[in-house]
């Protein structure tokens, strides 16, 4: 199974230029697709409503759509019918199987007075794989505070881990008259963790390194793929900075349940994707 995250980052790519096509082409041959900065209304890319644009262009998949930024624009008499427009900013998730549950999960956040903070989330998709049921989340943390993204891993880590005992999006599900969703024990966190590899919130998600052991799988600690797969170059990244391009980061990632990391087949980034200023990482498990 062959998985991908991208920020998207509206469907604006390195060029400045608005463009959905090279970025779905770039996203080929995923069986499950995490996007982020997927947007509804927003004036940078003309207002586009990115979450129907990407269903037709990925027309035999599944998706589920989490805003967690909801904004009120304006509102026109259209036939006698208000219409109203809204700005909306969060994550989805694309599946080539279906997908039978799904929640957004709204991430810790305090107000800021000087910097941009949208509300942030992680849209979680419970998937029917061929190898069973999986969770999916793909997410999107602060890009401003380390202390907002140490808050928003633990938050995210206890929905992850005590997935069972919450019981995901419904439990009780007779009394609806519909099938309660699986409970899988597997996930896999996709996304833009806006963290460098061994910063203090990269080492609040995957536990810190061990000077000789390095990290041991735990119950309690994500893996990261692409550091389990074979390591990741110091010069390794997937952001740049569009106006700067020799500034470049590391700021996405895919993190395993540790169940999972035994399947761990490969993890590398896209480096030739131009469709935004973040690339796309790829996760296999076999």
């Amino acid at each position: 199974m062959k998985f991908a995250s991208y920020n998207i980052q509206f469907g604006i790519g390195l060029d400045g230029k608005y463009d959905l096509g090279r970025i779905a082409a770039s996203l080929q041959g995923a069986d499950v697709i995490a996007l982020q900065e997927v947007t509804r209304g927003f004036h940078r890319n003309g207002h586009a409503d990115l979450p129907a644009l990407f269903a037709d262009l990925f027309p035999d998949y599944y998706w589920v759509y989490g805003p967690a930024c909801d904004l009120h624009l304006d509102s026109a008499m259209v036939d006698g019918r208000r219409i109203d427009r809204r700005f909306q900013f969060g994550n989805m998730v694309l599946s080539r199987w279906p997908i039978l549950a799904n929640r957004l999960l709204l991430l810790p956040r305090s107000r800021t007075l000087d910097k941009l903070n949208l509300q942030r989330g992680a849209t979680e998709a419970v998937i029917t794989t061929p190898d069973g049921p999986l969770r999916v989340y793909s997410i999107h943390l602060d890009h401003v505070s380390p202390d907002e993204r140490i808050a928003q891993i633990r938050y995210l880590k206890d929905r992850a881990l005590h997935y069972a005992a919450e019981g995901g999006a419904l439990s009780g599900a007779s009394e609806f008259g519909v099938s309660g969703p699986p409970i899988p024990d597997d996930f896999i966190l996709l996304g833009d963790f806006n963290m460098e590899p061994e910063s203090p919130e990269y080492c609040e998600m995957a536990g810190r390194n061990d000077a000789y052991y390095g990290r041991t799988l735990r119950a309690n600690q994500p893996v990261d793929a692409q550091s389990r797969a074979g390591g990741r170059a110091t010069d390794s990244y997937t952001w740049m900075d569009p106006d700067h391009r020799g500034r470049r980061m590391h700021l996405d990632y895919g993190f395993l349940s540790g169940s999972l990391a035994p399947k761990l087949v490969s993890s590398r980034v896209d480096t030739a994707a131009e469709g935004s200023d973040h690339f796309p990482l790829w996760v296999e498990i076999g």
